[in-house]
């Protein structure tokens, strides 16, 4: 699943190829994408409509409209935006089309079918449902240090657990927990409340940083029409991480050997010597 920084970049393009434009038709080909509108509805809020900017909360992609709609889109496991050309057919497992005004179209595909939409009003986005619920980002002003040790104290749940609640912590997915524990040494299986003030700070700053690498990293990717904003490590790559998806191969620091373990249904990589 993209987590925050993807998304982030995803937005990006999308703002860049989409702002000023207009939404010509609108068509829900899937109901359980937008299970809280009806296909007919979800047209007539859109039709019309153009894209003043593309935003985003946690890892939520907002359409901000002219007629003071927000058409909201989260990605899940691997939904995707093509823009195709008029003459172009679409790819299997389109759920939503939406023709512009100059004929080319914007295809959500999705072949998991976890992707989620819904039209809201402006003035009240943030109330969503949603959105409302959502944790400071870790790249903003409010994930401060006096936050997250807030956030962390009184609390038992394991530290990685914790990372990934989107109440306490927006954005974090399961690649950059692991990636960020790594960085600050923390073992995800601590305590969250245990965990001392001063290393609390460091995995703060280990959190924002694993996430302004990539950030950096997809800054000037070329636009994919066929997957708009995703392939910020190129085609054939999974993303040079750290301990992520290392099971048994050497750690970059101590050349011991990174482990697997299973929290909650999700895998945590680490390494048992830095991470104590």
């Amino acid at each position: 699943m993209p987590e925050l920084p993807e998304v982030e970049i995803v937005v990006r393009c999308l703002d860049q190829i989409l702002s000023g434009r207009r939404f010509e038709s609108a068509e829900l080909r899937r109901q359980r994408l937008a299970p809280d509108i009806t296909p007919k509805k979800f047209a007539n809020r859109l039709v019309g409509a153009q894209i003043n900017f593309v935003h985003r909360r946690g890892k939520h992609i907002l359409f901000d409209l002219d007629n003071g709609r927000t058409l909201i889109t989260h990605l899940r496991m691997s939904g995707r935006f093509w823009l195709l050309d008029p003459e172009s057919s679409e790819p299997k497992f389109s759920h939503a089309v939406f023709e512009l005004d100059d004929g080319e179209r914007l295809v959500f595909q999705d072949q998991r079918h976890f992707g989620f939409m819904n039209v809201v009003e402006t003035s009240r986005l943030f109330q969503a449902k949603e959105l409302a619920k959502l944790a400071p980002e870790p790249l903003s002003e409010d994930f401060s240090d006096d936050y997250f040790r807030k956030t962390l104290k009184g609390t038992k749940r394991n530290i990685k657990a914790l990372l990934l609640d989107q109440t306490r912590v927006c954005g974090v997915g399961n690649i950059y927990a692991s990636e960020a524990l790594f960085l600050a040494g923390v073992r995800p299986t601590a305590v969250s409340g245990a965990i001392t003030k001063a290393k609390t700070v460091v995995l703060r700053e280990s959190i924002v940083q694993v996430m302004n690498e990539t950030l950096e990293l997809g800054a000037n990717i070329p636009l994919d029409r066929s997957n708009i904003g995703g392939n910020i490590y190129g085609p054939n790559s999974d993303g040079d991480w750290r301990v992520y998806g290392r099971e048994g191969e050497l750690c970059l620091k101590c050349r011991s050997t990174i482990k697997r373990i299973v929290q909650g249904t999700r895998s945590t990589y680490y390494c048992r010597s830095c991470q104590r």
